[in-house]
């Protein structure tokens, strides 16, 4: 699923993919803002036909954090 998750982070967040480890931070590590984390979780909803509270996003500071979310909804890649 990390795989996956470098491609859609590198491609959303205009990153490189050997940046993205499930310890990188989307803030502190990738400088994303606001916006760039409610398009990335717009593209995660897309991806994974899920939706995600805007309430939960705030437990979601990490690659490794959206795997598990991801993983406690069923959803493996």
């Amino acid at each position: 699923m990390l795989e996956e998750m470098r491609k859609m982070i590198a491609e959303q967040l205009n990153c490189e993919e050997s940046e993205i480890t499930a310890d990188t931070s989307f803030k502190d590590d990738l400088g994303a803002d606001s916006l760039d984390l409610f398009e990335l979780v717009m593209a995660l909803e897309d991806e994974y036909n899920i939706e995600i509270p805007a309430e939960e996003l705030t437990e979601l500071a990490t690659v490794g954090d959206v795997i598990e979310y991801l993983k406690g909804r069923g959803i493996e890649a």
